[in-house]
């Protein structure tokens, strides 16, 4: 497992996605595994959702966890935004000053096929880690894939961290996705639920260009 050592007794660990609900969906057992660390998630998307808004707040009151969201374009059409006006939205999101122990976000190709904002969010956060302008130790991407849409996402053979999670730690998963997030059951999301969650861990910002350069595996 990466070293997310700190100097401080609480580590400190970032979460930035395209969605409210990809922080839960992709790394939540994570979160909820390690409830003593210091958690902040920011979401680039649907700050104006008068529905989404305060679910993700009341989610991240739920984890102890401090954060923010953006309003980033979310229509269906994936209009593909500028990579500086990505980049900017996530540093007006951060702290200024700030530093992790951790960094996650989304994989470069993100976790299914496909959403644009969840790639752009991946190169998002990876350039400008790093480019030192996000300062952490350590980063982690989210690897899944859907086989290129032939099977509902799981952890990806390339993964370099996977984590199993307790039943328990699973069941508090699924109840943010299906009461704190209220998708129904038989929703996509529901469905989806990883009880394993899968990670690509880089420990410096030069290694991040083999990130960059890995798409979803085909099965």
């Amino acid at each position: 497992m990466p070293d997310t050592s700190s100097n401080s007794s609480r580590k400190r660990a970032a979460v930035i996605v395209a969605h409210p609900d990809d922080e839960v969906l992709w790394c939540g057992g994570h979160i909820l595994l390690h409830r003593d660390w210091d958690w902040q998630v920011w979401t680039l998307c649907r700050a104006g959702d008068p529905d989404r808004r305060p679910r993700f707040r009341r989610v991240l009151k739920y984890l102890g966890a401090e954060g923010g969201m953006a309003d980033l374009d979310d229509g269906p059409d994936q209009t593909p935004l500028a990579a500086e006006q990505v980049e900017q939205t996530v540093l007006a999101l951060i702290p200024s000053g700030a530093s992790f122990d951790l960094l996650i976000t989304h994989g470069p190709g993100g976790e299914y096929t496909r959403h644009a904002r969840h790639e752009e969010c991946s190169r998002a956060v990876t350039a400008l880690w790093r480019d030192g302008r996000i300062r952490a130790k350590t980063l982690w991407c989210f690897a899944y894939d859907d086989g290129q849409g032939t099977h509902l996402p799981r952890v990806s053979s390339q993964a370099e961290m996977r984590v199993d999670l307790p039943d328990s730690v699973w069941k508090e998963k699924y109840r943010l996705i299906t009461e704190f997030y209220g998708f129904s059951a038989e929703s996509w999301e529901a469905r989806v639920t990883p009880r394993e969650e899968g990670f690509t861990c880089l420990k410096a910002p030069d290694a991040s260009e083999r990130v960059t350069r890995n798409s979803q595996e085909a099965v």
